[in-house]
């Protein structure tokens, strides 16, 4: 499988928010994310970052 984990940078450490993500989309100030398993979240956040090959979602708050 090719999904990536998400992860909240505070104080310059990563912490797991959902593993597995399918799905990922900004939506206005909002990320929305899906995974596999069809949990489902929206935060207030923005897109920091995406590491392919560490499989990494990285997200900062807004």
């Amino acid at each position: 499988m090719c999904e990536a984990n998400a992860y909240f940078v505070e104080d310059g450490k990563e912490q797991l928010y959902l593993e597995s993500v399918d799905i990922i989309r900004p939506e206005g100030d909002s990320v929305y994310l899906l995974s596999v398993f069809g949990e489902q979240k929206k935060v207030n956040a923005r897109l920091k970052e995406i590491r392919l090959m560490d499989h990494k979602i990285i997200l900062e708050k807004s």
